[in-house]
């Protein structure tokens, strides 16, 4: 499935793309087979070779065992010549039954053998297909990942998987073999009977076949509105899940409840119309298959009657039909579970369908950093074609350097800095490290060299080791501890009882926010890249944490380029340039001293900020006086006691 931009290298060029008519089965399997017939795995195809051997023999013998059947009852009741004297009646009976159970063992170890063979085959399959899915929705861009629901899509890809597995195991190990099966089954009777009992079984199971694909094409849109509140419900769970604090800050369990039962009750409606059709669906097949047995043993008791046909002959066409009727069971089942596969593939397709929005050109190199100067030359973007984001924005950060960027909310601060690891491309203008347009570089290289401590930091449910050796995966453990030593929080991790070994939680949320920090600072610090972007990365953060974490965050940035995407004025002061944003568009820049003579709005927030502080400071004061002047005199009615 080498699902992929056009100018992206793809690895398994032997392998078609998706097209739009994928949920069609002939397309399907056109996409499967690369997969299930890999060209770079002989062992595989070697199973493959044996399990057809071994499948021919297994229908070979399943056509066969009613004839055991049809001696051994013959046999009993006399019309078989069974040989001299004693032995006819005990040896015969006795080694037909032998006979009987041979072959039924036979049948059904050459079928699980067959199974076993594929297994690994199939299950290589899946885990291709699965891997391909997994590694092309990291592909696709970030405006994808911010409108994707992640529960929903979780489901989509579990469900998905499923159903190429589905499909795979029924179509390949049972729908060719049940059809092998048909044609010898169709063949015995015409030979051990006539035509008028082959016409019938033909008759059977095109009728069987027919009304199946009806009533399961009737069942898809059932299923698919299953589907569809499945992932709702699914969605809602692990919404509330991640939000679990905020749900508890505003007590309203009860709500979350009520949202989740609303589509489980949608559920629970398209499921019971799901089990309910089902029923029907088995009670035609049965009433199909019955009615043509009647008549084929009513034949034969009429032939038995008139002498034409043996009491084994009739208990053969019941065993050859009944013996049928498994397959053509399983093979409505079959049908019935690849269309539903096929729908449960059908959003993941569509994901695979999708193209990512960043591609590396086909030209594309790899970015080579000797400073790591940037520039941002008359930069105009939008995330709307009708809101227009950034309006002509040019700056640049000499190597080394550190350049703040500040201005109020929507001004455009943090759209830089996904343009500079671009996770969106320019509308107009030129986005450059060392003179290197971004266009013209690869995407890997580009955010190997850029390093980001971001305001909101989320951490994986693992250690604090893995988290911190996620800025590196091949770092030694003496490294991991390094990094932590001056991100300063060795200390504090070595108190905790499993140490570096501790678990993080979801998220990160066993820990504090200036803890959560100092991770990610380490993290950054072991991937010591040349660029760095700090986007607000102590605005959460109490004072004195700020202060602490400001310290760390120095130390990261020194002798790198370094991009500060600031909301406290105060973290920024030593900053070599201040570029005022305002509206998409540069307002103001140079110094804090310069910006602050030019009076205009860096000012203006400046002189805010040292408000809203000194706002805080009386009111800690206050705050702190009249706790001491209710401990010196006592509380009074009202007042809260500290006792």
């Amino acid at each position: 499935m080498a699902i992929a931009a056009d100018n992206r290298k793809v690895t398994q060029s032997d392998k078609p793309a998706l097209s739009a008519d994928d949920r069609a089965m002939g397309d399907t399997l056109k996409v499967l087979f690369p997969y299930i017939w890999p060209h770079d795995r002989p062992d595989l195809r070697r199973r493959i070779y044996i399990a057809l051997v071994i499948l021919v023999l297994a229908k070979l013998i399943t056509v066969l065992v009613p004839y055991t059947y049809k001696w051994l009852t013959d046999s009993l009741t006399g019309d078989l010549n069974a040989g001299p004297s004693i032995p006819a009646y005990l040896v015969v009976p006795v080694m037909l039954v032998v006979a009987y159970g041979v072959g039924r063992l036979l049948m059904v170890g050459f079928n699980e053998l067959r199974n076993a063979l594929f297994a690994k085959v199939g299950q290589h399959a899946v885990r291709q297909l699965a891997n391909e899915t997994f590694g092309h929705i990291h592909r696709l861009s970030l405006r994808f990942h911010l409108q994707r629901r992640t529960g929903g899509l979780s489901r989509i890809i579990e469900r998905g998987t499923k159903g190429i597995e589905i499909i795979i195991r029924f179509l390949i190990l049972t729908a060719v073999p049940t059809l092998l099966e048909f044609a010898l089954m169709i063949a015995v009777v015409w030979y051990q009977f006539d035509w008028s009992y082959s016409a019938i079984v033909i008759a059977i199971v095109v009728t069987f076949i027919w009304f199946t694909k009806v009533a399961s094409d009737w069942r898809i849109a059932i299923r698919r509105a299953m589907n569809e509140s499945d992932t709702d419900a699914n969605t809602k769970s692990v919404d509330a899940m991640l939000n679990y604090e905020t749900v508890k800050y505003f007590n309203n369990e009860q709500m979350e409840a009520s949202r989740f039962d609303k589509a489980m009750a949608k559920y629970e409606k398209a499921a019971t119309q799901t089990f309910t059709s089902l029923a029907w669906l088995n009670f035609g097949q049965t009433f199909i298959f019955t009615v043509g047995l009647v008549a084929c043993m009513v034949l034969s008791a009429r032939a038995v009657e008139a002498g034409t046909q043996t009491l084994g002959d009739f208990v053969m066409i019941n065993a050859l039909l009944l013996q049928l009727w498994q397959p053509m069971n399983f093979l409505g089942f079959v049908y019935r579970e690849i269309k539903q596969g096929l729908v449960d593939l059908e959003t993941m397709f569509d994901i695979l369908r999708q193209n990512p929005e960043i591609t590396d050109s086909a030209d594309a190199v790899p970015l080579s950093v000797s400073g790591g100067a940037l520039r941002f030359e008359d930069v105009h973007f939008s995330y709307d074609p009708n809101r227009p984001i950034l309006k002509g924005i040019s700056f640049d950060v000499p190597a080394g350097k550190r350049v703040a960027l500040v201005g109020p909310s929507g001004a455009g601060k943090s759209t830089i800095s996904r343009l500079l690891y671009r996770f969106y491309d320019v509308t107009q203008g030129t986005v450059a490290i060392d003179g290197q347009d971004l266009k013209q570089v690869t995407q890997a290289s580009l955010r190997q060299q850029i390093g980001m401590v971001p305001q909101d930091t989320v951490l994986f449910n693992d250690t604090i080791a893995y988290n911190i050796r996620y800025g590196r995966p091949s770092a030694s453990e003496e490294e991991v501890r390094e990094a932590a030593r001056m991100a300063q929080i060795a200390d504090f991790i070595e108190q905790l009882p499993d140490g570096f070994e501790t678990q993080v939680g979801e998220r990160g949320l066993k820990l504090s926010g200036g803890e959560k920090q100092r991770v990610a600072i380490a993290r950054t610090l072991l991937k010591a890249p040349p660029i760095l972007i700090l986007d607000e990365a102590t605005s959460a953060l109490d004072t004195q944490t700020e202060k602490e974490i400001q310290a760390a965050l120095d130390f990261v940035s020194r002798n790198r380029t370094t991009l500060v995407i600031a909301h406290r004025l105060s973290t920024v002061i030593d900053a070599d340039e201040i570029i005022v944003l305002k509206a998409g568009e540069i307002v103001e820049r140079g110094t804090h001293t310069q910006l602050l003579e030019l009076g205009g709005l860096y000012s203006t927030m400046w002189q805010r900020q040292l408000e809203a502080t000194e706002a805080e400071q009386k009111l800690a004061q206050t705050r702190a006086e009249d706790v001491e002047g209710i401990v010196e005199r006592g509380p009074k009615a009202g007042e809260l006691s500290l006792s």
